[in-house]
């Protein structure tokens, strides 16, 4: 008996690995994330280990399919849907959006990051309400969701692109007075403002950014585990709990999935 019940705990075992390896073939589970996006996640300076919302949930997700994990940052938007498009990542971890959905598949929202308006200090323009209007130019991340949506939305006012998203260039453009505002996540620009002086956020959010866990197109077994991991992690408080232990500003937790439209 002893005999039997060993051996069925190993093929159980074993039909759990191969169940594994179907959905994450090299046996580890490999994501990434925007780099220079602290909203998902970021390098710790003393631990130099992968920290914040999407370091935890990929964590969660390695430990339900009982494999290792190996997460690391990419460069900007591009190198997140290009490395899960290619096959280089299972996951990555993106705001979701129509036109990169062209591209990969899509988890449901686990999270909102506010998106509002930088500008300097002594700017008349006070809220989210002051920025649609001729003449105005806005600096924005090339192809970052605030890009996109801003794109859909703006009637009058112009976009100034950032290739590479960089803040430090966006300072600079404001205090040259080359665009009237920088459009980015809080936290961005909570950071920025906190090493820069002359700056200040406006009040109100044009958009919450809706953080999603990318797949590769057609990868419907893996995008079922994702989805139903992020279901447990929004009712078990692990989501809203890596957002606070990562000190994050302006970022919520999205509601449950019934809730949400796209």
């Amino acid at each position: 008996m002893k005999k039997l019940l060993m051996a069925a705990a190993l093929l159980a075992a074993g039909s759990a690995t191969a169940a594994a390896n179907d959905l994450v073939p090299t046996g580890t589970l490999r994501a990434t994330y925007i780099g220079s996006n602290p909203v998902q996640a970021f390098v710790h300076p003393t631990t130099k280990e992968v920290v914040g919302p999407a370091a935890e949930i990929a964590r969660a997700l390695a430990q339900k399919l009982g494999v290792p994990l190996d997460i690391k940052g990419a460069q900007g938007v591009p190198g997140v849907i290009n490395s899960v498009k290619n096959g280089e990542a299972d996951i990555g971890f993106v705001a979701y959006d129509p036109v990169r959905a062209a591209d990969v598949d899509f988890s449901q929202t686990y999270s909102l990051a506010q998106n509002t308006y930088l500008v300097l200090d002594n700017s008349p323009l006070r809220s989210v309400a002051d920025f649609d209007r001729p003449g105005q130019r806005i600096g924005v991340g090339e192809r970052d969701a605030g890009d996109f949506f801003l794109t859909r939305n703006l009637k009058n006012a112009e976009l100034k692109r950032n290739p590479a998203g960089n803040l430090d260039a966006a300072a600079q453009q404001l205090k040259a007075g080359e665009i009237v505002a920088y459009a980015a996540n809080r936290q961005r620009l909570t950071e920025l403002i906190a090493k820069v002086p002359g700056l200040r956020i406006v009040d109100g959010n044009f958009y919450g950014v809706e953080q999603s866990v990318s797949v590769r197109k057609g990868n419907a077994a893996l995008l079922e585990k994702v989805d139903a991991l992020l279901d447990e992690a929004r009712t078990s408080g692990l989501i809203a709990a890596a957002i606070k232990r990562a000190g994050l500003s302006g970022v919520d937790v999205a509601p449950p999935r019934a809730e949400q439209k796209r």
